[in-house]
């Protein structure tokens, strides 16, 4: 399942040539991904009331097109693979116009107390619900 986050680019967000800062890009994708967890049911903080934890391992980032101040965009997030261990993601950068301007790839492993830790079968079993092929 894809899901989509829209938000609009303001100026605190841009570098001194209008275009969206590129530390910007992370933070607009962890909310993108937050976002996508209140959707499956998942949110932040239920999944800290039962000791799960999400860090990012690695992420692979592409800036395709510049995006600009004042631009509405969309990002769409999904799993594209999971395990008891880690989840992959796949999140992608919309302008108001339909071009892909940014996509990244990442990988978050899941821990409990700041170590890593395989989920339990059923907080499992409900993500990979939400996996969605390309």
């Amino acid at each position: 399942m894809i899901f989509t986050f829209k938000k609009k680019i303001y100026g605190y967000e841009c570098d001194i040539y209008g275009h969206l800062n590129n530390a910007n890009y992370l933070m607009m994708l962890e909310a993108a991904r937050s976002d996508a967890l209140v959707k499956m049911d998942m949110p932040i903080k239920k999944l800290l009331a039962m000791g799960i934890q999400f860090f990012v391992l690695h992420y692979e980032l592409d800036y395709l097109k510049a995006v600009d101040l004042e631009e509405d965009v969309s990002v769409r997030s999904w799993f594209n693979k999971t395990n008891r261990i880690k989840g992959f993601w796949h999140q992608e950068v919309y302008n108001s116009q339909g071009e892909l301007c940014f996509k990244a790839a990442l990988t978050v492993v899941y821990a409990s107390g700041g170590k890593a830790k395989r989920l339990p079968p059923e907080i499992s079993d409900h993500f990979i619900k939400f996996i969605h092929q390309n």
